[in-house]
């Protein structure tokens, strides 16, 4: 049960794969090469149920994800906000444990658990002692069949995800300023519709939606199950079928199409002005294609592209204007790659002392139109590819990065084979390919911009 922050984090995390770690830039490359104890096991239940096994030994813990393939961007017209509300119902009773019996059962072992909703998936996630898997295992395949869902627990949890709208969006200008960016930014596309929903579609929200959602989504045929950390394949296919394996399989789910984005062609600017900020900033967004959208290739020169530009303290965005010029307090790029449909890159900036937003904004355009009209040189984009390809390899010291890397890629159409085979495409990109894309994509002409700015800034 998340934030919209938290959403946003969690899909960053999977949208160039990891983070990266700037202070390792110039380290020697590390090899490619995948130890034996880190060798992923994938197969399928009978009941169609998807499992990933990520053996890790050095610690004696395990993580433990269930990530269903429906997010907000699968709701029905009218009801947004349904995903998250039952990414939340989820924790209610079930036929056969109480309310909050799950949470007390995690944590008295010591262990922790959440969930988060996402455009494309909703994932629910425990990390215990290994000893506590099958009991994991137990809990998770329960609640996905059987919920009761009384009148009483939808208004009470209805209640609940109305008032975290009014605390996290509502009351949070720059979360307020997103989804008005987003809606402007996606005329067709359900990715224009806020995670948590619209206040007047989630007050509307009853048993009957919930239920018939419940029914359609949440089956073992519809999830992927990653297990990453001191566990063994054999164990866990073994505990999985004696757990999973006796949910029943559901009906067959037609393919996840979705409304087409038109072809962009307008600037488009959103404004809004709150006497809650002090300092003013702005961000300027593209659609572009996705890992699972993109002609080969493609994805991954976005990817680059958005480290190169602004992807951390070693960016030309962040040399330019925070370093040399000193005329921002922050300012960057990222590339939301892991996403079912097309997505979005942006670029991002905000004043610093004196300095005014319209200067940021001009600086950053600048730098943009520098690699459309240049291009990137060969020295960069290996300094970025060493830092991509090395994080891979680092993100295996956290079961959790691979959990959410695998996750996140087999519930937006990918595979296993697509993850581990990502550094060598990332190696495979050229300077021309940069340039391509930001000449492609980068435009200014079809981009849309938000500008938050304080309240006496209004009508600047």
């Amino acid at each position: 049960m998340t934030s919209r922050t938290e959403w946003l984090r969690a899909t960053l995390l999977a949208t160039s794969l990891f983070m990266t770690d700037p202070v390792l830039a110039d380290s020697p490359v590390l090899p490619d090469t995948v130890p034996a104890e880190f060798k992923v096991t994938d197969f399928l239940l009978d009941n169609g149920m998807e499992v990933v096994v990520i053996p890790d030994h050095r610690a004696p813990i395990v993580t433990h994800m269930v990530w269903y393939k429906i997010g907000s961007a699968d709701e029905p017209p009218g009801k947004s906000g349904i995903a998250h509300f039952f990414e939340h119902l989820m924790f209610k009773a079930t036929a056969h444990h109480e309310a909050g019996e799950f949470d007390r059962a995690v944590s008295d072992i010591g262990g922790s658990n959440n969930a988060f909703t996402s455009y494309d998936y909703t994932a629910f996630h425990e990390t215990v002692a290994p000893s506590a898997l099958e009991l994991m295992m137990s809990f998770e395949a329960d609640r996905m069949r059987n919920l009761i869902l009384t009148d009483d627990v939808i208004k009470t949890e209805r209640d609940v995800i109305l008032e975290e709208r009014r605390s996290r969006i509502d009351n949070n200008p720059q979360a307020v300023l997103d989804e008005e960016v987003d809606a402007t930014l996606w005329q067709n596309q359900p990715y224009r519709i806020p995670v948590i929903g619209w206040m007047q579609e989630m007050e509307q929200l009853n048993r009957t939606d919930a239920v018939a959602f419940y029914n359609k989504y949440y089956r073992p045929n519809n999830a992927v199950l990653i297990v990453a950390g001191d566990v063994e394949p054999e164990t866990v296919k073994a505990l999985a079928e004696k757990t999973y394996g006796k949910v029943a399989r559901g009906p067959d789910l037609p393919p996840r199409v979705r409304p087409v984005e038109p072809d962009q062609n307008t600037k488009r600017t959103v404004t809004l002005s709150d006497a809650r900020v002090s300092v003013p900033s702005f961000s300027t967004q593209w659609v572009v294609p996705s890992y699972h959208t993109a002609k080969p290739g493609e994805a991954e020169a976005l990817d680059l592209l958005a480290e190169i530009l602004g992807g951390g303290n070693r960016s030309r965005l962040y040399q330019a204007l925070v370093v040399k010029q000193g005329i921002a307090s922050s300012a960057g790029a990222y590339f939301q790659g892991t996403m079912l449909d097309d997505t979005n890159f942006t670029v991002y900036g905000a004043p610093r002392g004196d300095a005014k937003l319209a200067d940021v904004e001009a600086a950053v355009d600048a730098e943009v139109a520098r690699i459309v009209s240049d291009g990137v040189t060969p020295d960069e984009l290996e300094k970025a590819k060493d830092r991509y390809v090395r994080s891979m390899i680092f993100a295996r010291d956290k079961q959790d990065s691979m959990a959410n890397i695998y996750g996140s890629t087999l519930a937006t159409g990918g595979n296993v084979q697509d993850v581990q085979q990502w550094p060598d495409r990332i190696r495979k990109v050229t300077t021309d390919e940069v340039k391509a894309v930001a000449a492609r994509y980068l435009v200014l002409a079809r981009s849309t911009t938000g500008y938050l700015l304080p309240q006496q800034q209004a009508g600047n």
